[in-house]
């Protein structure tokens, strides 16, 4: 199971760590803590230093009623810092996180090699040409409606067959647009309530169709820090939790803010698979 970044193989039978970079003033978890580009690379360098395999660079801050950010705005946020991470660090694997077509144009001519799509192209035209034209890895996530009313009361008759009918849907148009790599990403805390995520989490191995990779983004989310009457910044705990049943459950990426209790996580993992 390998992906091609770029010419650059990637395999994913050894789960990877995605670790998260925001150029957001406003993320739910970290907002405004990694502004100047100066701090941008003491993270990335930090990052890398703990294990992270793949930088997934976002400049729109997708959490539940965030404000709308303009194209080049966007644009401005997050290919400056691509374009600086590929010069000072050119072996790193960059993701963009973006639902906007130009956005994703622009981030991977800057260095990025993959595109990491919380809309599977539904809120933007120009995003499924630009994922057919640019020839890189594509992480399709499922979400309902956008960031602004993804949690207006959200319903399902059985969420896990709901978002696998979805991701059969997409993945038939992205196959015959002749995308080549495809990830997953079930899309916790995304249009879900707190029983949602449980049920989809729980039933996680049916996703996929035992064919593609499966990313999972739980890290300090509130499907954690709810049921636990917590906080965010109180959240790493109940996140190694998930992310080491994540691993059980056949995931390939976890997506993460906190990559040395990942990287501690999956070692662990591995030492139960007898991988030393």
């Amino acid at each position: 199971m390998t992906i091609n970044c770029n010419g650059r193989l990637i395999d994913l039978n050894e789960p990877k760590i995605m670790g998260i970079l925001n150029t957001t003033p406003n993320s739910f978890y970290d907002g405004g803590s990694s502004q100047s580009m100066d701090l941008i690379l003491d993270k990335v360098e930090k990052y890398l230093s703990e294990g992270a395999d793949i930088l997934d660079i976002g400049g729109y801050s997708t959490k539940p009623a965030a404000e709308e950010v303009s194209e080049q705005e966007e644009i401005d946020r997050t290919a400056p810092v691509i374009e600086a991470i590929s010069t000072k660090y050119p072996d790193t694997i960059i993701s963009v996180d973006t639902f906007r077509g130009n956005v994703a144009r622009e981030a991977v001519n800057a260095g990025a090699s993959i595109i990491n799509d919380v809309s599977g192209w539904e809120l933007d035209e120009n995003m499924f040409p630009a994922i057919t034209d640019l020839n890189v890895p594509y992480i399709l996530m499922h979400m309902k409606g956008t960031p602004q009313t993804m949690q207006n009361e959200p319903e399902y008759n059985d969420v896990t067959l709901e978002v696998n009918e979805y991701f059969a849907k997409k993945i038939a148009q992205l196959k015959a647009a002749k995308v080549k790599d495809i990830i997953l990403d079930p899309g916790f805390g995304f249009a879900k309530t707190l029983e949602h995520n449980y049920e989809l989490f729980s039933k996680m191995e049916a996703l996929g169709f035992g064919e593609f990779p499966l990313l999972v983004g739980i890290s300090r989310k509130s499907m954690i820090y709810k049921l636990v009457d917590s906080t965010p910044q109180e959240a790493l705990n109940g996140t190694s939790v998930l992310n080491m049943v994540a691993l059980q459950k056949g995931a390939k990426i976890l997506r993460v803010h906190d990559i040395k209790a990942a990287k501690e996580t999956l070692q662990i993992y591995n030492a139960l698979q007898g991988k030393y």
